[in-house]
């Protein structure tokens, strides 16, 4: 009986993704697979434990939704413990059903107990219509993900978001309030309602990403922080991101890296005229550790840069 019960749940554990022909449409729209996602987002060869696999297992009639359409566990960033919650896109287009609603706040409540970073890989329609009453209905359900979220950024837990396909309805606020945000060009999509809905109300006729895609949101609304070309771009820039998390601040370093441009050189980078202009990074370039300088909204309010970096060893 026990051989048979571990090889079936072996088996359930194996299921990986909604069907082999919902797979193949994802990877034609130019997206990595959730799994995929996550395991370019730890740091390599490192352990990866996951949580709450047999979420959704035989749990609704007729649906198949293996480990409740969301991946979460905790991986290594960095080398620092960090919890990822990825919505799978291929079952059931990311949608939340109660149980998946009971996933992710499972994943945040064990997160904020241990004092984890956040990294939610989300390509999600929002809630799955059909069951929506019961995916609102109280104070422990589908709002509750944000309050978590605005609880633990209040309590310095790095919450960061990865807009890697639609993002739509109550799953637009997740990137929203997160510390940052990184939204994919051409997949990455933010709105309450998209283009139909939109059409519907108003009549006006617009795509996906002229209503709400990653050119929109990092240059126009502000509500993206940082613009991808690809997946695997956002998941490095989410790594640099994390990389200002991965200690505390201990004082002055011994020994750090030197900027790899000489600081000797900014009175030739900077103009002697105040009417002439310059790239103010290349001075950053200058004074940082190592000349590593992570850009907070690059193309948003350009005429001021800022971002994070280090001078010897201590975060500015």
């Amino acid at each position: 009986y026990h051989k048979r019960l571990r090889d079936e749940l072996q088996r359930i554990i194996s299921i990986r993704g909604g069907g082999e022909k919902n797979c193949k449409r994802h990877v034609e729209r130019k997206k990595l697979l959730a799994w995929d996602r996550v395991s370019r987002l730890f740091d390599p060869g490192s352990p990866f434990l996951e949580l709450s696999q047999l979420a959704g297992y035989k749990l609704y009639d007729d649906i198949n939704l293996p480990r409740g359409g969301v991946i979460t566990g905790v991986g290594l960033v960095h080398g620092r413990p960090t919890m990822v919650v990825a919505n799978d896109a291929t079952v059931k287009g990311g949608t939340y059903f109660p149980i998946t609603v009971k996933k992710h706040l499972r994943a945040q409540e064990i997160a904020r107990q241990c004092r984890l970073p956040c990294v939610y890989l989300v390509d999600s329609g929002g809630a799955f219509i059909p069951m929506q009453s019961e995916v609102f209905p109280d104070r422990d359900h589908f709002g509750r993900i944000f309050y978590n979220q605005a609880q633990m950024s209040a309590e310095g837990i790095p919450q960061i978001a990865i807009v890697m396909g639609s993002c739509t309805a109550g799953g637009a606020y997740i990137p929203a309030m997160a510390d940052e945000s990184i939204i994919v060009k051409g997949t990455g999509t933010i709105f309450l309602g998209g283009p139909p809905l939109v059409k519907a109300a108003t009549g006006e006729e617009v795509t996906s990403e002229e209503l709400g895609g990653a050119e929109v949101h990092t240059s126009r609304s502000g509500l993206a922080d940082c613009f991808a070309v690809s997946d695997t771009d956002a998941l490095s820039q989410a790594r640099d991101i994390m990389r200002k998390y991965k200690r505390k601040n201990s004082g002055f370093m011994s020994s750090v890296d030197e900027p790899l441009y000489p600081p000797s050189e900014i009175p030739a980078v900077v103009p002697e005229s105040f009417a002439e202009a310059y790239d103010v990074r290349e001075v950053v370039a200058r004074v940082v550790d190592g000349s590593r300088f992570n850009e907070f909204k690059p193309k948003y309010g350009t005429t001021l840069v800022t971002g994070f970096g280090e001078i010897y060893g201590q975060q500015v």
